[in-house]
């Protein structure tokens, strides 16, 4: 089966949901000057969501890149996982509007929860296309689909080691989150460089 139509969907559904982050920003009230500064924890939010799911879609395109074909178990993993990135938006309303509220940790933890299982699919998407070289492409460098692996596979065990701080601290899980986003900013970078 041709990905063509699957990058096109998926594309769709990454711009879908980076888009609804900005309707995680909005003030009521007055005075505005006071607003606009008082919902800090929504632009940190956004910033980070936006630049997480800008990660994921990066690393998405890797991945299609180095395949030749999908077949009908890649398409359903695929869906399940756009749907996890379709979510992200929602954990993201609940961490930048609890951030400074009781309801912290339980923000915290859903954002966590919803990231580690979008690093898994992930995970499971490139190890199914890549086991036995199901579904690379013939000329696929095996050094390159070695890096891309190692450096896939800390995306979960980061994402969960977030999701457990935010039960001791919030705000110090938020700050791992920003942390992760850095770190995948910058190996891509130096990753993308280099292959």
């Amino acid at each position: 089966m041709p990905k063509n139509r699957l990058e096109a969907f998926s594309d769709g559904i990454f711009a879908f949901a980076a888009t609804l982050l900005i309707l995680n920003l909005a003030v009521s009230g007055h005075p505005l000057g006071e607003q606009l500064l008082g919902i800090w924890p929504s632009y940190a939010a956004y910033a980070v969501s936006f630049i997480t799911i800008g990660i994921i879609w990066t690393n998405h395109h890797t991945v299609m890149h180095q395949l030749a074909h999908v077949d009908r178990f890649f398409l359903m993993v695929n869906v399940i996982f756009l749907m996890f990135i379709a979510f992200i938006p929602f954990p993201t309303r609940l961490l930048a509007l609890n951030l400074q509220s009781e309801g912290a940790e339980a923000a915290a933890v859903t954002y966590g929860i919803v990231l580690t299982c979008t690093a898994v699919l992930f995970n499971v998407l490139w190890r199914y296309a890549v086991h036995h070289r199901r579904l690379l492409r013939d000329d696929a460098e095996q050094k390159v689909v070695d890096g891309i692996g190692r450096s896939y596979v800390f995306g979960p065990l980061l994402y969960l080691a977030a999701t457990l701080v935010a039960l001791v601290s919030p705000i110090a899980s938020a700050c791992v989150y920003v942390a992760i986003g850095l770190f995948y900013v910058l190996e891509s970078s130096i990753f993308g460089r280099r292959a």
